[in-house]
């Protein structure tokens, strides 16, 4: 049996117990002896009555640590095994970690701490970017069960994310058997299917920050279509409702499909808006704006929508329809060509010319959308020519967004691709081409 002040491998001693499971496992602050600093040591004792999928879960957390290097997330030091006769009669295996000092969100929850708005929203922002890191390896690595207890505040006051024992390189298990894991409440249905994704991740985390936002685990909060319902219980900002119900969509294809779109919508705030939903008209219809170059055609079996390029943005409005920036490049344009040909001739004739190109490529570019029953086909053109073009399943569209509060971008998502529309619409005309689409997308499905 593993006691206080016992040495491992020559070199850990045994401070104090910091957790286990029913499972077998432990967790212990140890003294590295070699270099006098703390760590943190998980132990899994391979007992008899251990499945051979726990063995598997605790080798794929210490060759997937190994590979990660992310200031947030402890650092892999060794990993080791240890006989029976040290083991109290069973073989243990360990795996040694950065002891990350502080309280995890669970400890704060259970001493009664309140979590602000602010608060929340900084801890969301500090997970997302960890995940950030891990979706986007090669292969994606999920963690699986993010949870309060899984996430320490350090005294550095940064989140850590802990305890990669769930852990998924999602390719490495492609066609193969594996441990359903997840907490309840936390892990969304498809993780209990096997079918753990990016958005999976995403999910835990909304699920968490419901949980600091309320003081109530989601496990014990009422569900709606099998939804959490938390909205009556917090006094926040709307955006930020919203946002929290996109991250724990019941439905996987409805939520944010991938942390870094996740993180842009939450830093964006007062500039993002989610239209109604299929079904649900808008408030008020908005009309086209007069000064808008964009062309819209409509039929029974489609809508056709073609944006152009504006140059230097000559003809671009702000959001009361007024031009303005434009006029502003011009004048600077002309201005710094005039002093650049006053003292270097070459150099400026160069210059204009390479003014001249960009104008003329930007001029030449248009973006059109073409919307069918059942299909959408995006294209991207310069001067006829088309350089990109993707087309998908239109049932595959779950949200229409609008990004940006003086340049808008209107976003259209599917569960894998994100289409943006326009680089610098006013706020009037990306309302009212986002309301088209939707539209569109409402009727379709009438």
């Amino acid at each position: 049996m593993l006691q206080v002040e016992q040495i491992l491998q020559e070199r850990y001693q045994l401070q104090r117990q910091l957790g286990r499971t029913a499972a077998g496992r432990q967790t212990w602050l140890a003294l590295d002896l070699q270099t006098q600093e703390f760590v943190t040591v998980k132990l899994l004792a391979f007992s008899p009555q251990m499945q051979w999928e726990e063995l598997k879960l605790f080798e794929r957390e210490a060759q997937v640590l190994q590979a990660l290097d992310r200031p947030q997330i402890p650092r892999y030091r060794d990993y080791f095994s240890i006989d029976q006769a040290l083991g109290g009669g069973v073989p243990w295996f360990g795996l040694v970690q950065d002891y990350i000092p502080g309280h995890s969100l669970q400890e704060l929850l259970e001493q009664g701490q309140h979590f602000s708005e602010k608060q929340v929203r900084q801890i969301a922002i500090e997970v997302l970017e960890i995940l950030i890191y891990l979706h986007e390896l090669s292969p994606p690595v999920l963690h699986r069960d993010i949870k309060p207890s899984n996430l320490i505040l350090g005294e550095d006051k940064r989140v850590y994310l802990v305890d990669f024992g769930a852990v998924q390189a999602q390719a490495a298990v492609t066609g193969v058997t594996f441990t359903v894991v997840g907490t309840s409440g936390y892990a969304p249905l498809e993780q209990f299917w096997g079918r753990a994704v990016p958005a999976s991740d995403l999910y835990a985390l909304g699920a968490t920050l419901i949980h600091l936002l309320t003081g109530v685990s989601p496990a014990e909060l009422p569900q709606k279509d099998s939804k959490i319902q938390f909205a009556d219980r917090v006094s926040i900002n709307r955006n930020f409702v919203n946002w929290i119900e996109t991250m724990t969509e019941i439905a996987v294809e409805k939520r944010f499909a991938q942390a870094r779109l996740a993180l842009e919508m939450l830093k964006s705030n007062q500039g993002w808006t989610k239209l109604k939903s299929k079904g649900q008209p808008l408030l008020r219809k908005l009309y086209k704006p007069s000064y808008t170059r964009i062309q819209l055609e409509r039929s029974p079996t489609e809508l056709e929508i073609v944006i152009p390029e504006l140059g230097f943005n000559l003809s671009s409005h702000n959001a009361n329809g007024v031009g303005c920036s434009g006029l502003f490049i011009g004048y600077f344009i002309f201005a710094l060509t005039t002093a650049i040909s006053r003292h270097w001739p070459g150099l400026g004739l160069l210059f204009i010319v390479l003014v001249l190109v960009r104008f003329a490529i930007a001029s030449g570019q248009r973006t059109t959308l073409r919307l069918g029953r059942d299909s959408l086909e995006l294209k991207r053109q310069l001067w006829g020519w088309t350089y990109i073009r993707h087309q998908e399943d239109l049932n595959q569209v779950f949200g229409v967004f609008l990004q940006g509060r003086q340049a808008v971008k209107i976003m259209i998502q599917t569960p894998v691709t994100t289409y943006y529309l326009g680089r610098s619409l006013g706020n009037q005309e990306a309302a009212w081409l986002a309301q088209e689409i939707q539209h569109w997308l409402n009727y379709r499905s009438e």
